[in-house]
This record gives structure tokens, C-alpha cells and sequence, in this order.
């Protein structure tokens, strides 16, 4: 068999959409467990919001203590989580857990509390946004002008595609798959190389 015929080429065009597809809702389960894991030590975190700053600095320090050159746990992202946990209930925590915490972070720090921000999570969701495109539209206050001026939209997807935007994020997102190392020493590299 000729190894450039069309029925080769079409039998690679699958594979590579499978592995595609493979690789991209592998990084949006880690992507939604690594979500859901912050929206529990954020609710560690508030439950003792009495201990303080230097509770969060030492936890900070004992947690990259306990899992080497692991990301994501400085006191501000810690701060994050809290935050996270307190604006963000069980009801919400699995639609969050749809978009990378990058989106959510910027969705904490540029959206009020409520309606708007249910708003932006569920169109970014629907629209399969990247953080640039959630950003802009905030800032253009879209919410404003859509929702509240009362335009109807035609958003009927409910998960982006695997070749939007969201999905792409989700792979590049660098938290990921760093907290899920199964043993020291281990890069992301390596990991994703195993998965493939």
C-alpha cells in the first residue's frame, strides 16, 4: 500500500482528529479538576479567615514544600481561591469548572458579583471565548449592552468545540497538569508525552 494514497490520508485525517479530540477533553477534565480542588482549599481557606495572612503565607510555603516545583499556590493565588470559594457557590462551582482559571480569575477581578458574572461565565462558556475575547468584551461592557438593554442572543451551544479558543487555553494553561505529578521529578512535557 502506498503510504500517500487518498485512502491513507483519510484514515491519518481521522487519527489525528481523534487524538485531537482526546487531547483536548483530557485538558478540560484536568482543567475542571484542578478548578474544583481550588474551590475546596479556598472554602479550607475562609473557614479559618480568622488565623490571618500569615496562615495563608505559611500554607503557601507548605504546600510547595509537600509537591516540588509545583504552580500555582502562591499566597495570591491562594487569595484567589478564598476569594474564589466565597463569590462562588456549589451551585456555580460546576459551570466554572468549564472555563481555565485564568477566564476565572479575570471574571473575579473585572465583573461584579451576581448576575453579570453568571452572565459573562455562561456566554464565554456558550461562545468558547479566550481570555483576550472575555477581557475586551468586559471591557466593551457587552453585558451592559446585550443583556440589560434586553437583545436577544442566539448562543445554543453548550461546550465549545475542540478547536475553539477555550479549548486551545485549556491545553496551554500551565496549572494544569502540574498539579496532578505522579511523582518528583516529572515535567509536564513528560506527562503529556505519556498521554499521547
Amino acid at each position: 500500500m502506498l503510504l500517500n494514497t487518498g485512502e491513507y490520508k483519510e484514515s491519518l485525517g481521522h487519527v489525528v482528529k481523534i487524538i485531537s479530540s482526546a487531547r483536548s477533553n483530557a485538558a478540560q477534565k484536568a482543567s475542571a479538576e484542578m478548578i474544583r480542588m481550588y474551590w475546596l482549599i479556598g472554602n479550607e481557606l475562609v473557614a479559618r479567615s480568622e488565623w490571618g495572612n500569615k496562615y495563608i503565607e505559611t500554607l503557601s510555603k507548605d504546600i510547595r514544600a509537600a509537591f516540588p516545583g509545583i504552580k500555582g499556590f502562591s499566597v495570591r493565588s491562594l487569595k484567589y481561591m478564598a476569594k474564589f470559594a466565597r463569590e462562588v457557590g456549589s451551585e456555580l462551582r460546576s459551570s466554572c469548572c468549564t472555563i481555565p482559571w485564568g477566564h476565572m480569575i479575570l471574571l473575579l477581578d473585572k465583573t461584579r458579583l451576581g448576575e453579570e458574572r453568571l452572565w459573562y461565565l455562561n456566554v464565554t462558556i456558550e461562545n468558547g471565548w479566550s481570555r483576550a475575547v472575555l477581557d475586551h468584551q468586559i471591557d466593551l461592557q457587552l453585558y451592559e449592552r446585550q443583556r440589560l438593554a434586553g437583545k436577544v442572543t442566539n448562543f445554543s451551544r453548550t461546550l465549545p468545540a475542540p478547536e475553539s479558543e477555550l479549548a486551545q487555553q485549556a491545553l496551554k494553561d500551565p496549572y494544569v497538569f502540574d498539579f496532578i505529578t505522579t511523582r518528583q521529578g516529572h515535567q509536564e512535557h513528560e506527562i503529556e508525552q505519556q498521554m499521547v
